[in-house]
């Protein structure tokens, strides 16, 4: 039985709900090919809207391990990043506050109908982490969310989405009711590639540069009456 909702957002995590903050990464990759933290090294190119498995990848070469040590390494790095989380709670909940506005806006959408889940390149169990100690996690349907534990390429992710979602709440996911709200170019380029609406916000980068991937929407601040507005907009054509 299918239940009408005004539409559906999909969140965006690091750089548009909370601070990207990758001293957490650091150490679990540091842990996976048991070299020192400080010599992990992040191709700047290849991190900002990217999954941990291919941003773990990336990082693993940058920093001298050889190509199939680097790929075993996937499968362990789960358990490590696992245990970091864990560790690291109090850590992130005193250095990673979310942004102003988050909590209010997610809380608007909901009043007004909306279904909010995320597409993030986190891997689940990192994800909720950060969603439940910053406090953002209450009107997120997480089950029906995409991580990067469920694909290496940000742009298989929204199929996950898409899949989870009749059996949840009766219908086939609807792309003309569906926005995406994120950071970064590889948000707008996932969006499109799934034919989702798209605003982004400048917590990292500048209007001018995100014009050029030329989402519905650019806002510099998560203030819920804006967002809403815009949201709606959107999804009523």
């Amino acid at each position: 039985m299918s239940v009408e909702h005004a539409g559906l957002i999909v969140w965006d995590v690091d750089g548009t709900l909370i601070p990207a903050d990758l001293r957490l990464l650091r150490r679990a990759i540091a842990r996976t090919y048991r070299i020192p933290e400080a010599d992990v090294v992040f191709p700047k190119s290849r991190v900002h809207g990217y999954t941990d498995e291919s941003i773990v990848i990336d990082a693993a070469l940058a920093s001298g391990v050889p190509n199939d040590a680097a790929e075993y390494g996937v499968e362990v790095f789960p358990e490590q990043l696992m245990q970091v989380m864990a560790d690291g709670e109090a850590e992130l909940a005193r250095d990673q506050p979310a942004y102003p506005g988050p909590a209010k806006t997610i809380a608007t959408l909901n009043k007004r109908g909306f279904v909010q889940t995320v597409l993030t390149g986190n891997l689940r169990c990192a994800a909720e982490v950060k969603l439940r100690i910053t406090g953002l996690d209450a009107y997120l349907d997480l089950d029906i969310g995409a991580f990067g534990s469920d694909a290496r390429e940000r742009s298989d992710l929204p199929a996950v989405i898409a899949e989870l979602y009749p059996a949840r709440y009766g219908d086939a996911l609807d792309p003309s009711r569906t926005v995406v709200i994120g950071d970064a170019p590889n948000d707008i380029a996932c969006a499109r590639h799934a034919g989702f609406h798209v605003i982004i916000v400048t917590h990292r980068t500048g209007r001018e540069e995100l014009a050029e991937y030329s989402p519905d929407v650019i806002v510099d601040a998560l203030d819920p009456d804006t967002i809403a507005t815009a949201v709606e907009s959107l999804v009523t054509g």
